[in-house]
């Protein structure tokens, strides 16, 4: 015989419903930045990507002029 019974589990519509009680709640917590902060964030990321393209398509360029000088053929 068992010493102890295994407590059921819960419905899993019952577990998920909890779950999403439980998002909601932390979601209340969280504090979220400003219109201007995200802004000024979002302008930050789009300068950093544009000087990184500028940066690597100079090296692309650079290093394609030098292949092509070093072999002789190219356009």
């Amino acid at each position: 015989m068992k010493a102890k019974t295994a407590a059921k589990k819960p419905n899993i519509f019952v577990r998920m419903g909890r779950k999403i009680k439980e998002v909601f709640s932390e979601l209340k917590k969280v504090t979220w930045p400003s219109f201007g902060k995200v802004v000024k964030s979002t302008g930050v990321v789009i300068t950093v990507v544009v000087i990184f393209l500028v940066v690597f398509t100079a090296i692309n360029f650079g290093l394609s002029s030098l292949l092509e000088l070093i072999t002789g053929i190219g356009g």
